[in-house]
């Protein structure tokens, strides 16, 4: 086990390139063994997780290859419907693994995940979208075991928007007979991504990007060579680093688009910040501005992104109200006070009074985003901050520690005791 040591104080200064989409990334991966030929992706993030869904898929007897940034996917040789539960357990992204074998194999026995502690966030929208499809689903012994001769398209009413859901049935309806019509679907643009990436496989796939997607069945999907969408999460965790330490910080290989709302909060709290096509220049006063924020499904304020903004409005002018509407994550807040921060949460809901500054001190991550909150807050922090639990920022971040320090931050990574 290892742990972050920061050296707080430094005001991050210089130019950053944004890694692929980790979202993205995990859903493409898997709808690449769809194609019974090899699929090329590029951009791909070297995280964990990424590594975690390529041994799954490997498992499953997917022929998988990770070079760099990027990896062939040759879906040709599938020969199991058992998803392996040690791998499974790790993260919710490998249930996708569900929607693939039942389109390719027409079978299922899939381990219920995973992943980061945010609380129930249960996958029965999944199972009533695949019982929608056709498929005989039970639950028994931990495990979803499904089957279905062929899934045949209908239409599918998504609960809450979400996103998980939207992309496993968006898997499995892609070599369903018919048209499946997805009502209150996900918008976010790793759905955008998802269908131009199946799209470019030989799908017909209509309307991602609003709340109906249309996919028309195709009886197979070819092989194809894609890139992968930027990390929109990583890009408006990076702009805030800047914001929190007072940076002046040019962020590439970025779709501003993507991170607008994280802009117009940024700049409502007097950070100065200017675009181009594919990049974003954070220049940030001394002390931000105190600014309300509430997180919502895309384009609203994504709630990935609320962790690492409470650590940014802990140093604030003024007091914050931060609610929180997706999901449970407030544990890390906890670790926040340790360091100074005055924070207290009521009903999903965080009223933070900023203080001048935060000072070093022990801490311990408990999930991805909580875990980039930390490192930012250690970043403005005065001495030295030890973060254990960093494996958590490992599964969704490529280099962290090293793209921080290039900018003129101070994270040494070591040993834990």
């Amino acid at each position: 086990m290892e742990k972050y040591v920061v050296y707080g104080g430094n005001r991050l200064k210089g130019q950053v390139a944004v890694s692929g989409a980790k979202n993205s990334a995990l859903a493409i991966i898997v709808a690449a063994a769809l194609a019974d030929e090899e699929c090329l992706l590029k951009n791909v993030p070297s995280e964990v997780d990424v590594y975690t869904i390529a041994e799954i898929l490997r498992d499953l007897g997917v022929k998988v290859e990770f070079h760099g940034n990027t990896m062939r996917v040759d879906g040709s040789c599938i020969r199991s419907y058992q998803a392996p539960y040690e791998l499974v357990r790790k993260m919710r992204a490998s249930f996708y693994t569900a929607g693939l074998l039942l389109a390719r194999l027409g079978k299922a026995e899939v381990p219920l995940p995973g992943g980061c502690s945010l609380g129930s966030r249960p996958v029965d929208f999944h199972i009533k979208g695949f019982q929608a499809l056709g498929a005989d689903i039970h639950i028994e012994h931990g495990l979803m075991k499904a089957e279905a001769t062929r899934l045949t398209g209908t239409k599918i009413y998504i609960n809450r928007s979400s996103v998980g859901t939207t992309i496993n049935l968006m898997i499995a309806s892609s070599l369903a007979q018919g048209t499946t019509i997805l009502e209150n679907a996900a918008k976010e643009p790793e759905i955008v991504d998802l269908a131009s990436f199946l799209n470019s496989m030989g799908a017909k796939i209509k309307g991602a990007g609003t709340n109906v997607i249309k996919i028309e069945g195709v009886k197979r999907l070819r092989g194809t060579e894609y890139s992968i969408i930027p990390d929109r999460i990583e890009a408006g965790t990076l702009m805030i680093a800047a914001a929190i330490t007072g940076g002046d910080v040019v962020i590439t290989d970025m779709v501003p688009e993507h991170v607008r709302s994280a802009v117009l909060n940024l700049q409502e709290a007097g950070v100065q910040i200017e675009e181009s096509l594919s990049e974003i220049r954070v220049y940030a006063p001394e002390r931000p501005r105190a600014v309300d924020v509430e997180t919502a499904p895309y384009p609203g304020f994504p709630t990935d992104l609320q962790q690492p903004f409470v650590s940014l409005m802990s140093i604030a002018q003024g007091t914050s109200i931060i609610r929180e509407n997706i999901f449970d994550r407030f544990r890390y807040v906890d670790e926040l006070r340790r360091m100074g921060a005055d924070i207290k949460v009521e009903h999903g809901t965080a009223i933070v009074r900023g203080v001048p500054k935060l000072t070093g001190a022990p801490v311990e991550t408990t999930d991805l985003r909580a875990g980039a909150a930390l490192v930012l807050a250690s970043l403005a922090a005065e001495g030295v901050t030890e973060i254990t639990g960093i494996e958590h920022i490992d599964r969704g971040y490529e280099a962290l520690d090293k793209k921080l320090n290039s900018l003129g931050a101070n994270i040494k990574r070591v040993q834990a005791d």
